[in-house]
């Protein structure tokens, strides 16, 4: 399992700076939010994202996926009821395949939980139905670049679509496409499912509709920064065969993000440790 860091933890430092910093504490890679990069990350040309890629791996590092996908441009939804709302939004994910292509990630991690708030009066049936069609129309886009497109259950107030992971599953299901899958969130499935994060992955790793997992605690800072535990959850990602990246994701930085990185890489890399010395 390698270890990567959502890079906007790391702002606002440029590319080369991060990839120093997440190297010299511990991190295989970055996780890349788009919107780090330009305002219309879909449509930055292949030289430019080469030259990206260069960078990431002349610092020994990787870039494992995207993340934060629809933050920039603005208007975007994949469950507006305005089919020309729908098609812009498909048309820069596409982009982003693209994007993430050329990075050379292998995982779509699509959060954005304001890109898929349905409209006022909008029934939870109708925008079900746009976003599964959506999805599913991209992916064969995602299977011919080599991706892994992972929708992701967010918690209440912030998101109030595809909350937790059986409501993602049944999207997976429904898509049936090897492509599209979900992830868990670890921040999030604390704070609303109903069972402990390493039952969460003894249940869903093994269906296979599991393609990633992000860390952070449910306070919403930092893995080993609250009062939620982990070794359970290595221990369950392990002994279920999960093989996919571990990417950290804080939201809340203190006393800021280069710090946090630094203690979760510390924390997450000892923890590891420790079951590789287990008996």
């Amino acid at each position: 399992m390698r270890l990567s860091l959502c890079n906007e933890v790391l702002q606002p430092l440029d590319l080369a700076r991060q990839c120093a910093f997440a190297k010299a504490v511990g991190y295989d890679g970055l996780e890349i939010a788009p919107f780090t990069l330009s305002e219309e990350p879909h449509r930055l040309g292949p030289a430019g994202v080469a030259a990206m890629r260069r960078t990431v791996e002349d610092h020994g590092l990787v870039v494992t996926g995207l993340h934060w996908l629809l933050v920039t441009p603005q208007g975007l939804s994949i469950t507006s009821p305005d089919a020309a709302v729908r098609t812009r939004t498909r048309d820069v994910i596409r982009g982003l395949l693209d994007l993430a292509e050329g990075l050379g990630a292998r995982v779509m991690v699509h959060g954005s939980p304001a890109q898929r708030r349905p409209a006022d009066g909008q029934s939870q049936a109708d925008a079900w139905a746009r976003a599964r069609d959506l999805f599913a129309g991209l992916a064969p886009d995602v299977a011919a670049r080599g991706l892994t497109y992972c929708i992701e259950p967010l918690a209440p107030p912030d998101n109030v679509f595809i909350q937790t992971v059986a409501e993602a599953a049944r999207m997976v299901q429904e898509i049936a496409h090897p492509a599209f899958r979900t992830m868990i969130d670890t921040s999030a499935a604390s704070a609303h499912e109903a069972d402990p994060v390493a039952d969460l992955v003894r249940r869903w790793v093994p269906t296979g509709v599991v393609g990633h997992v992000q860390f952070n605690d449910a306070n919403r800072r930092g893995p080993g920064e609250g009062k939620d535990r982990f070794a359970g959850v290595l221990r369950a990602l392990r002994e279920t065969g999960y093989g996919g990246d571990i990417a950290i994701e804080p939201f809340i930085y203190q006393p800021d993000g280069p710090a946090c990185a630094a203690r979760a890489a510390g924390y997450v890399r000892g923890l590891l440790e420790a079951l590789d010395d287990a008996p």
